[in-house]
């Protein structure tokens, strides 16, 4: 499975240290940005990256954005197709989410919660299988044909 990471300035550091963190247990790593801490650049340069990236090949990849309060870059990344992404503030809600809505893409608000916290969401999403009952797969459903409604 490909994970794709995009930061902004703000969640720069943290998106370096999140990726060492599942370096060598089995992921191709893909950062699409930052490069460098740049002060001023833009998330929504790089939640639209990840969200090009995840939207085509959702059933073999995730994607992880971190920024300041994280409410821009899952506002921006949930405009693609195939993209259900969550705000991810604490392990079990993100278990949840992963669980019950099979999302994709996990923000980090990292202002708002500490490394510790961070990586341990990262881990329960990544580890975490969509329990495929057909409630909520019906409602998967829903949310795509509710995207293809709109993009018309």
């Amino acid at each position: 499975m490909v994970i794709y990471f995009g930061a902004d300035h703000r969640g720069f550091a943290l998106k370096e240290k999140l990726k060492t963190l599942i370096h060598g247990k089995g992921y191709e790593i893909v950062d699409v940005g930052a490069a460098s801490y740049t002060e001023g650049d833009d998330y929504t340069d790089f939640a639209g990256e990840v969200g090009r990236k995840v939207s085509v090949t959702a059933d073999q990849s995730r994607g992880v954005l971190l920024c300041h309060s994280g409410a821009g870059m899952d506002i921006a990344v949930n405009k693609f197709k195939n993209i259900r992404a969550v705000l991810g503030f604490s392990p079990d809600q993100v278990y949840d989410a992963r669980h019950d809505d099979d999302v994709n893409v996990l923000v980090l608000p990292v202002d708002f919660i500490d490394e510790p916290t961070a990586q341990k969401i990262l881990e329960v999403f990544l580890a975490t299988p969509f329990a495929s009952d057909e409630r909520f797969i019906r409602r998967i459903k829903k949310i795509a044909a509710l995207e293809e409604e709109l993009c018309k």
